[in-house]
């Protein structure tokens, strides 16, 4: 999968404020009496310590939230080889009444930082019943953010990375993109090569079971967006009788190779494009025209491939070429509240030579701060997705062959997409994963949401989880973005809040 923009993007723009250090200390533990009777009975004995330790909490420098570090065997299968710590962070329960235990979020990613989406989201935006009952829990997955982060290139080095061209005419070219794809990997390899083989989705959802009995929970309840859908029913799958309400929104398909995840999402980026298209030809200062959808699509490849050629100003030692401007248009898709930002950006780029807007966009996506350091996001997206599922492609000639595919299905982002799905074949660490089926029989009912014009998990991944999981229960909204909680539809809220605080799944095939 590609790392050039991470697959399983962080919920829409709500992790836009700069993670918050954990410092300061204060006393707090689990009880010990809570995490033995949350031990389940077949725990390996070669696992007891982790299940049994108890947390030790402080305070971390964000009022009303605590913060612990948990320890994990670095390899599930030899618990004896050494550990790996984790970072956890809590905001207990506000309320009076009773209390639920603990809801896990996780945004998604693979690559996303809990701990940051529970500071800046959902520990203070989540509807305030859910917060009264439950003690809202977050942990940064292995190697992601403050849990061993997986670091691959410095700065320059990175910013030269997403500049690099995804769509090569010719060898030379190609020769380029490649030796791009083997820098990445090998950085990956140098900088974190103890913890690459370490980082799957499974050992990241055994992780949060150790968490689930550390916290004293004999079932884990838990909200996963986007990646986080994976996750979380990679954990179901694992632990059915220990999963409680478990909402999984903007779902993947686990069921899917590498190849056809990403021609899925790119079909759903175009999807998304072709519904801002159709908003933006409709007002007189549409930069894209005033002609069809189709027509302003293809003005932005025109867009695309003039900037191949002659990269714009951007105010900035970094110029606009087609990669960043891809980049920033497909980060605008994400969310319909960026659509008149990117119209602005596409406009500025276009008439006045200014890529700016365009570079800032792209920008957030990769999480580049304005001192030219990078977050680990899209190093840890890369580690995660190389060890889930083998390669979509095995070399450059593969690629090609698939293009007229890609392209079909967007015209506008195909072919770039196409090559961006490369990266993993020159991956240090040989997959470990397969696509599989996950039915977790004998789970609680598991709510799983899809989005109609989401561009990033295709509705119909939604509609495939659902179908596989033997308790899942589909939730549809009809509506653009990427996932739907928390997103303004009170239909959605209302089915989700209902199932968090009372247990009632909404009937499976509910539509918003």
């Amino acid at each position: 999968m590609d790392t050039r923009r991470h697959l399983f993007r962080t919920s829409g723009t709500l992790l836009t404020a700069a993670a918050l250090l954990i410092s300061g200390c204060s006393s707090g533990s689990s009880s010990s009496s809570a995490v033995e009777s949350a031990l389940p009975a077949e725990t390996p004995k070669a696992l007891t310590a982790y299940y049994g330790q108890e947390l030790s909490w402080r305070e971390c420098g964000v009022p009303g939230f605590q913060c612990a570090s948990m320890k994990a065997p670095l390899d599930y299968d030899k618990p004896g080889s050494g550990d790996i710590k984790l970072a956890v962070a809590r905001k207990k329960a506000t309320g009076p009444g009773k209390r639920l235990g603990s809801l896990m979020v996780n945004p998604g990613g693979p690559g996303g930082s809990a701990i940051q989406y529970l500071q800046t989201y959902a520990g203070i935006g989540y509807p305030a019943p859910v917060r009264a009952q439950y003690d809202m829990v977050a942990v940064d997955p292995r190697g992601v953010a403050r849990s061993e982060p997986v670091e691959c290139l410095e700065g320059k080095a990175m910013d030269a990375y997403t500049q690099t061209d995804v769509t090569p005419d010719g060898q030379r070219e190609t020769d380029q993109l490649v030796a791009a794809y083997k820098e990445f990997a090998q950085g990956c390899e140098r900088r974190s090569g103890k913890v690459l083989p370490h980082v799957s989705t499974v050992a990241a959802a055994r992780d949060m079971d150790v968490l689930r009995a550390a916290l004293g929970d004999e079932k884990l309840s838990y909200v996963g967006a986007s990646y986080g859908t994976f996750l979380g029913a990679t954990y179901a799958g694992l632990y059915p009788k220990r999963t409680g309400r478990v909402v999984l929104d903007g779902a993947m398909d686990p069921s899917l190779p590498a190849r056809r995840m990403n021609l899925d999402q790119t079909a759903g980026f175009e999807t998304a494009f072709q519904a801002f298209a159709k908003d933006c030809v409709a007002r007189k200062n549409c930069p894209l025209g005033t002609g069809s959808p189709e027509d302003a699509g293809k003005r932005m490849k025109d867009f695309f491939r003039d900037l191949d050629k002659a990269p714009v100003p951007t105010g900035t030692d970094r110029r606009l070429g087609e990669s960043l401007a891809t980049t920033g248009v497909i980060a605008a898709m994400y969310d319909e509240a960026a659509w008149p930002q990117l119209r602005d950006a596409i406009a500025a780029a276009m008439e006045k030579e200014d890529g700016a807007g365009l570079l800032a966009l792209a920008d957030s996506y990769y999480e580049r701060e304005p001192d030219g350091k990078y977050a680990n996001l899209m190093f840890a997206n890369a580690a995660v997705n190389c060890l889930d599922l083998p390669p979509a492609f095995k070399d450059p000639d593969a690629v090609k062959s698939a293009l007229p595919e890609f392209e079909k299905a967007s015209p506008v982002f195909g072919e770039g997409l196409a090559w961006s799905s490369l990266n993993c074949a020159y991956w240090p660490v040989r997959a470990t994963g397969e696509p599989h089926r996950i039915k977790a029989e004998g789970a609680s009912p598991t709510v799983v949401v899809g989005t109609t014009r989401d561009p990033a998990t295709p509705y119909k991944w939604a509609e495939a989880l659902a179908g596989q999981l033997d308790s899942g229960h589909l939730l549809t909204y009809d509506g653009d973005g990427h996932t739907a909680y928390g997103r303004g539809s009170d239909c959605i809220d209302s089915a989700i809040n209902r199932y968090l605080l009372r247990g009632d799944a909404p009937p499976d095939g509910k539509k918003c």
